[in-house]
């Protein structure tokens, strides 16, 4: 997102939310999930990495990058720039927003399958 207000600040924030949404975070994601699933100590196949990987985060990295974005849009005003450092908190406060977002529902899962984070 930062990298879209930077570059296009005429693009409509709604479109610059998805984009960014979908292409930086959500995608980002599964692809390092499924390399590691396939390359770290499961091994799987490919096909299997993937799958997996779209079923353990998908929901969670939505609820996370839409919250980010919500923050973000919500504090941040056509005058902020990258190089302002109202920006640079705008964008820690949403980055620690997105962290605490999905917490629940992973708390929850971990629950179902009687995993353990600690």
């Amino acid at each position: 997102m930062a990298y879209l207000m930077a570059n296009y600040p005429d693009m409509d924030m709604g479109t610059s939310m998805v984009l960014s949404t979908v292409s930086a975070g959500i995608t980002t994601s599964i692809l390092l999930e499924t390399t590691l699933l396939h390359l770290g100590k499961d091994r799987l196949p490919w096909g299997a990495a993937a799958k997996t990987a779209m079923g353990m985060s998908l929901v969670s990295m939505i609820a996370m990058e839409f919250t980010e974005n919500l923050v973000t849009l919500g504090l941040s005003d056509s005058t902020t720039t990258i190089t302002s450092p109202n920006f640079w908190a705008i964008t820690g406060l949403s980055m620690a927003a997105g962290f605490v977002a999905p917490l629940p529902y992973n708390y929850i899962r971990l629950k179902l399958w009687g995993k353990s984070c600690h």
